[in-house]
Parts: C-alpha cells; sequence; structure tokens
C-alpha cells in the first residue's frame, strides 16, 4: 500500500481545555478547533503530550477524538496520540480509538522503562504491524527518559512501509539532519521544538508539531510557511520576536504557560489537571508582557 503524507507545515499539539470543576470543556475545545483553522494551521495533533493525555481517562479520550472529529468535518489532516510505556496497551488504544477521520497516530518512545534501542525497535515493529493507520513516531527523551537514535529511527522506518514519519523533539540538530539525511522515500521529519522549527524546516524537516500555535497560531504560522517558501529574511524577523518567549511558555511546565496565554485572550480557563498547576503570578506576567502585541 502507498501511504500519502499529509503533514506539512505548522502542526499544533492541541491542549485539553478545562472547566473550574476539572471536566473537559467542550465548548472550548471546538472553540480552539475553530481558532486553529482560522488561523491557517495545516493539521492537528489530538491526544500528545499537550493535551495533558496521561490524566484523561480512557473513556475521555475517546470523547475528545470523537468530538474533535467531528469538529473538523475533515478541513485539515489530524493524527491522535497511541503512546504507552506498555506495548500491549497501545495495541488496545488502536483497536479502541475510532480512527474514521483521523490520518495517522502519534506514538511516542516508551516513557519511563527506559528500553535498549532493539526493545524500541520492537516496540513500534510490533504497533505498525497492528496499525491499518499510518504511523508518526515520536522521539521525546526528555519525557521518555531514552532517546532512540538515528539509527534506530531509520531502522524502523525502512523495514516498516506504513511509518511514514517522525516528530524529533530531541533538540538534537544533528541526530535531525542524520534522519533526514538517511529516510527512506515517503519518510519525513517533523521537528517537534518550536524554537528550532526554522533550523528544521531550512535542513529538509516537513513543519513542526508546535505548542506555541495553540495561542498564536497564525503568527508562529508565518514563520513557518515563510521559511518552506525561502522567504528566510521574513522568517528570521518572526523568529527574533519570538526567540525570548519560546522558553517562558515551558519554564514552569507544559502546557501550562500556553495555557496562561490562551486564558488571558479568552480562549479557555487556566485549569490543568494534577500534578500539573497553572504557572506562577510572576511567570504568568512576564508571559503576558511578553506576548503583547503579537497578534495570534
Amino acid at each position: 500500500m502507498n501511504y500519502s503524507y499529509p503533514f506539512k507545515g505548522l502542526g499544533v499539539a492541541m491542549v485539553t481545555p478545562f472547566k473550574t470543576d476539572g471536566q473537559i470543556d467542550f465548548e472550548s475545545l471546538a472553540r480552539i478547533v475553530e481558532n486553529l483553522i482560522a488561523g491557517g494551521v495545516d493539521h492537528l495533533c489530538v491526544l500528545g503530550t499537550t493535551a495533558e493525555t496521561p490524566t484523561l481517562s480512557a473513556t475521555e479520550r475517546l470523547e475528545v477524538v470523537k468530538f474533535v472529529i467531528k469538529q473538523v468535518k475533515g478541513r485539515i489532516p489530524m493524527m491522535v496520540g497511541c503512546s504507552s510505556n506498555c506495548t500491549a496497551a497501545v495495541l488496545e488504544q488502536i483497536k479502541d480509538y475510532q480512527l474514521d477521520g483521523i490520518d495517522a497516530i502519534l506514538s511516542a518512545v516508551p516513557f519511563y522503562n527506559k528500553p535498549s534501542q532493539e526493545g524500541i525497535y520492537r516496540h513500534f515493529a510490533e504497533i505498525a504491524k497492528a496499525s491499518a493507520k499510518p504511523i508518526i513516531l515520536y522521539n521525546v527523551p526528555g519525557r521518555a527518559g531514552v532517546n532512540m537514535t538515528a539509527q534506530t529511527t531509520l531502522r524502523i522506518a525502512r523495514e516498516f512501509r506504513n511509518v511514514i514519519g517522525i516528530k524529533e523533539a530531541s533538540g538534537n540538530m544533528e541526530q535531525v539532519k542524520e534522519i533526514i539525511a538517511g529516510a527512506p522515500d515517503g519518510f519525513r521529519v517533523i521537528i517537534g521544538d518550536d524554537s528550532l522549527a526554522m533550523e528544521a524546516i531550512r535542513c529538509g524537516a516537513s513543519g513542526v508539531i508546535s505548542v506555541i500555535g495553540n495561542a498564536i497560531p497564525k503568527r508562529f504560522g508565518e514563520l513557518v510557511h515563510a521559511t518552506m517558501q525561502g522567504n528566510y529574511a521574513d522568517a528570521e524577523q518572526i523568529q527574533k520576536q519570538l526567540s525570548p518567549l519560546y522558553g517562558l511558555l515551558f519554564k514552569e511546565g507544559s502546557p501550562c504557560g500556553v495555557k496562561a496565554l490562551m486564558s488571558d485572550r479568552g480562549i479557555l480557563e487556566n485549569v490543568m489537571r494534577l500534578p500539573l498547576v497553572p504557572v506562577s503570578d510572576a511567570l504568568k506576567n512576564d508571559i503576558l508582557n511578553g506576548f503583547a502585541g503579537i497578534e495570534g
């Protein structure tokens, strides 16, 4: 089977909005979807790390996936997160999720267990064999506790044609470049760090899956699209504006920072589920002052 690759440009790892009583705020979720599409986002990632997915029950995850599919109505491509530190649990998620309307699954390197490279390979081999949907790998050593090497990534990519890309969030541009250089036909790299989006795209990445894009999709999209079009002077100007701000959103955890900004802009309530908590007042002021005047 030939698998198309629809995940180019600006993707956003969507937050999950909560009401003050802790329940999912589906009214705000609909508003987020419409705000992102109106802001020119190219594709969406549902139930990624930014969605606080580990705090959602299995029932809530299904509800979120169904709701976003219905809200998007096929207007832009979507991927859904299916990750666990238990391989069998990922296979169960793939069976349970209603994936009509989903273009791929995003699956992270198993966290906490710290498997070997062979264990990582075998984990993704089982997922590739079980999934009827294309797969995007997700390398995020800061959360998983282990890095999937370029060699392991390329081994998986070459052996399984339904593995069509990787979200690379190692922060290691040499590793990103090695994957891009060795990628088989049809396999793409998506950068997972907002601050590296411009550099990675210039090196051949297909785009970014963004956190900051939740709050300023239009402005960050201008950076991404300018870079893809070779308008590097325009991209550099936006990068210079945003560079001091990237770190603020992650200083006290993600999505805590971006939710503070989105709350100030009337998109959602500034509510997280434990163990995450809202950012401190001092950081919130820094975030709001830093982003003042930057339009969505």
